[in-house]
């Protein structure tokens, strides 16, 4: 089977490997129609252009997406921080035949997964791509066979996700988010956009300081650092930081 594979971010490619293992792949980051021409199928996993009714109706069988939620739950491009943000405990992977709306065609395959509170974008979404590129191949070629009957999604319980901005990492440092939801926001956003303020930590020079994962904090063009290592090198910032992080780093000051 010739299949055509749409995807960009490094975490797919899982995908893309166990596509070429098991098919005569075509690795097509354009989705021009000349690329599609002969394809039995089209696979998308995390691919940023909306195809046009004529990519789509040209392979054989059209084309799957793979899509990081439990469609109809957070269509979009941002369900992983989505889920993240919303404190969410399940998750999971859905296979779609794709039509022309985004995320809106029948279902092939789903599968939940739970989440815990340590699970930030970059590990959940290498987990989750991860997977389903164990169970892909076998969905294509029953799907190829007839074996599956896609199942429409149900259209009135869906929501949506949007497309982030770096602003979206930005918090106030004077009127930072509670101490769980800054917590949320590090995992959801990480590596991408950030969380992220500007703050003058000395000289009356604002820089630009990063919340990470783990708490660590960074300065711009910094090494990540602990709290407690960052609050002894700019002394002057304890007061706000501890504000801001409240009771779980008091453990690491004292």
């Amino acid at each position: 089977m010739k299949v055509v594979f749409l995807g960009t971010p490094l975490f797919i490619q899982p995908i893309k490997d166990e596509l070429t293992k098991h098919f005569q792949l075509v690795d097509s980051l354009s989705g021009a129609d000349p690329d599609l021409i002969g394809a039995d199928l089209g696979v998308v996993a995390s691919y940023g252009r909306i195809l046009t009714k004529q990519e789509l109706n040209t392979p054989k069988y059209g084309f799957i997406n793979v899509h990081p939620s439990l469609l109809p739950k957070y269509r979009g491009p941002s369900p992983i921080q989505t889920a993240i943000l919303n404190n969410d405990k399940i998750s999971g992977i859905t296979i779609i035949k794709m039509d022309e709306e985004v995320d809106h065609g029948p279902i092939l395959y789903q599968e939940k997964m739970e989440l815990s509170g340590s699970d930030n974008f970059d590990i959940l979404s290498k987990k989750m791509f991860l997977r389903a590129s164990e169970i892909l191949p076998k969905i294509i070629e029953d799907f190829a066979a007839g074996k599956i009957k896609p199942t429409p999604q149900d259209h009135a319980k869906a929501t949506s996700t949007r497309r982030l901005t770096k602003q979206d990492g930005f918090i106030d440092i004077n009127n930072p988010p509670p101490p769980d939801q800054l917590d949320r926001m590090i995992r959801a956003y990480y590596p991408w956009p950030g969380v992220w303020t500007k703050f003058e930590i000395r000289n009356s020079k604002f820089e630009i300081l990063k919340f990470l994962p783990g708490q660590k904090i960074q300065v711009e063009g910094g090494k990540p650092m602990s709290v407690k290592d960052f609050i002894n090198g700019y002394p002057s910032a304890k007061g706000i930081i501890l504000s801001i992080f409240n009771k779980p780093i008091l453990p690491l000051i004292y």
